[in-house]
């Protein structure tokens, strides 16, 4: 039991209702729905130990937890408006010591930079609680990962009350830096400016002519490809360059 409770648990955040673009995580890309394609790129990682999606209880979300029985893939139901509660449940289900949050909205999701900041992120857990590549960002918008202890996303859990700080999952956290010890990962050279999430029709678009320029079912196609692609081709960046990241 105590190998479980310390294993590195990545929790896909994921559910069918968007404002932008309802039913994005089924949207199919090269065959595949958009959110199959986020958990096989994280299947890739050598160091996260299990991949679970955190969906909401939402009649709706029951799609979602039909589509994760038949790709046998661990899944949990929480509520639909309190992320942190549906994540800290989650993490506490699948004895999770290490979580790492991803977005099912992010289907060119990294393992290799997911690897290189788990494998930081273990040297250093005695003195980093949270570790993440968002708040000082150098990677594009939809290589997102926070990599967080069982330890502090409890407390967080515990201690949050405003709905802000609930409704997403690590705005406690990052609002209180005397509590919690946190590290920043980056880049060498700044990519912040392209955006490889899915909000809006112009980002699936974008997301779309990635795969078919790059995706073979039995490769891999890493973060550097992307930016060989997009150096080939400077134009793509116009596809979805005028889009607003929604923050709620």
């Amino acid at each position: 039991m105590n190998n479980e409770i310390k294993s590195a648990v990545a929790i896909v955040q994921a559910r069918y209702g968007s404002t932008r673009l309802k039913g994005k995580i089924f949207k199919e890309i090269s065959g595949k729905p958009m959110l199959w394609h986020v958990i096989n790129r994280l299947s890739y990682s050598k160091l996260i130990d299990k991949i679970v999606v955190a969906t909401t209880l939402d009649k709706e979300d029951d799609q979602t937890e039909e589509f994760c029985r038949s790709n046998n893939i661990p899944y949990y139901r929480g509520s639909v408006e309190d992320v942190l509660s549906r994540y800290y449940e989650t993490a506490r289900v699948f004895n999770a010591g290490t979580i790492i949050r991803i977005t099912s909205d992010c289907p060119i999701i990294d393992p290799v930079i997911i690897d290189k900041m788990l494998d930081e992120f273990k040297r250093e857990e005695d003195v980093c609680d949270c570790m993440s590549n968002v708040v000082k960002r150098t990677f594009p918008r939809g290589l997102d990962t926070e990599i967080i202890s069982f330890h502090a996303l409890e407390k967080a859990f515990a201690e949050a009350r405003t709905n802000s700080e609930r409704e997403h999952v690590t705005p406690y956290i990052y609002s209180n830096p005397e509590l919690f010890k946190i590290k920043s990962y980056t880049g060498n050279i700044d990519y912040s400016f392209h955006r490889w999430t899915v909000d809006t029709e112009e980002d699936f678009k974008l997301i779309e002519v990635v795969y078919n320029s790059l995706y073979k079912p039995d490769r891999l196609f890493l973060f550097e490809n992307v930016i060989k692609l997009f150096d080939n081709n400077p134009g793509l960046i116009r596809i979805n360059q005028h889009v607003k990241q929604k923050l709620t």
